[in-house]
């Protein structure tokens, strides 16, 4: 097995420790080796390991063994069949150093893992029609949840009136996070993205349609790996030149995730920390109030309220802020009421296995 095959492709000794009491403990027809998902289409994963890229079938137990599901981004343990022609299975999905998250579109409560494994995020927003900093409120919490390393790449800087304004207003909307606008078309002001691009690191990109992801990732890689088209005049949206998620490796050794363009994005946090770090000028500001579960509201000697008044904290973010916390409580109670659906459903379930066995002994 080649070892620097792998560490091209993010291999970490972690993973390395896993797979190897995994290997250790399995009994299987066929060797078992290391692969890392690099895309995934009507459901076929498609994979690279040392000996190269190959497609792979994913086995339920598997699949039910980490939330969402593998995902573009895991590292995986592959069943390698003894029968020529038969292509490998993935029996295992590796612990995650990261997992970058939302909620499945739709009224369904579940968990949708837009990519796994991921060292930093570049959260991409044209500075055209596209530039929303409410919406980039919702990307920094989704991405600080993760696990993974925010950074805010604003495109397109050529078409804005004022480039330095716009880009002040995404930092006060991102605190702590790194925010560089670029023009990835003549492929200016890229140096600060490269830094985060070292062999073997995984970077995900996700913004709206039009966005310019791919052209972003072309201008990094110096050549066309993924196809762009123009945004439609009138509304600057974009058209879904990226139809699916696929990591690639880049020339200097770094390895990127293209996404879709977004158009739904609702939150899947396991606890309010990633809305306190999004929203932490708030959360200090908080601390002044006269109670400690002061709402902001209507409650005497609330400090956020002051700021509201005095122009030091902006309204509309406040409102933003309420709405993602309300949001979040939601999501909570209908994870909690889903929980509860399926273990009524696993005791049913067993209650009328012991029904059956009591009849079949009493025949």
């Amino acid at each position: 097995m080649s070892e620097a095959v792998l560490d091209a492709w993010g291999w970490r000794p972690d993973f390395a420790d896993s797979c190897r009491r995994f290997v250790e403990e399995a009994s299987s027809p066929g060797p078992l080796v290391p692969a890392r998902v690099v895309s995934i289409a009507r459901g076929v994963y498609r994979v690279v390991a040392a000996e190269g890229e190959v497609s792979a079938r994913l086995l339920k137990r598997a699949r039910r063994a980490v939330p969402g599901g593998a995902a573009v981004g895991d590292w995986v343990v592959l069943e390698m069949s003894p029968v020529p022609g038969v292509d490998p299975r993935i029996v295992l999905v590796l612990d995650r150093r990261s997992r970058l998250s939302r909620k499945a579109a739709g009224a369904r409560t579940e968990e949708q893992v837009v990519a796994a494994n991921v060292d930093t995020v570049f959260l991409v927003m044209g500075m055209d029609g596209d530039f929303n900093v409410r919406r980039l409120e919702r990307f920094v919490a989704m991405v600080t949840e993760s696990g993974a390393e925010p950074v805010v790449v604003l495109t397109k800087a050529d078409l804005a009136a004022d480039p330095d304004a716009m880009r002040e207003r995404a930092a006060e909307a991102s605190p702590g996070a790194t925010v560089v606008a670029v023009n990835a078309l003549a492929k200016r002001d890229l140096e600060p993205l490269a830094l985060h691009l070292a062999p073997g690191r995984t970077v995900a990109m996700l913004g709206s349609s039009g966005a310019g992801k791919s052209t972003l990732l072309n201008g990094l890689s110096g050549e066309e790996v993924m196809r762009t088209a123009a945004v439609r005049e009138g509304d600057d949206r974009g058209r879904h030149t990226t139809t699916h998620r696929r990591l690639v490796q880049l020339p200097g050794g770094g390895l990127l995730i293209d996404n879709p363009g977004i158009r739904e994005l609702q939150l899947w946090a396991d606890d309010e920390s990633s809305l306190e770090e999004t929203f932490d000028d708030i959360e200090k500001v908080a601390l002044d109030c006269r109670f400690r579960d002061c709402g902001h509201g209507q409650e005497p000697g609330c400090a956020v309220r002051a700021a509201i008044r005095d122009g030091s904290l902006d309204p509309a973010r406040l409102r933003n802020y309420h709405d993602l916390r309300e949001e979040q409580r939601r999501l909570e109670q209908r994870r909690d009421e889903a929980s509860r659906r399926a273990e009524d459903r696993r005791l049913g379930a067993y209650y009328k296995s012991v029904q059956q066995a009591k009849k079949n002994r009493r025949r």
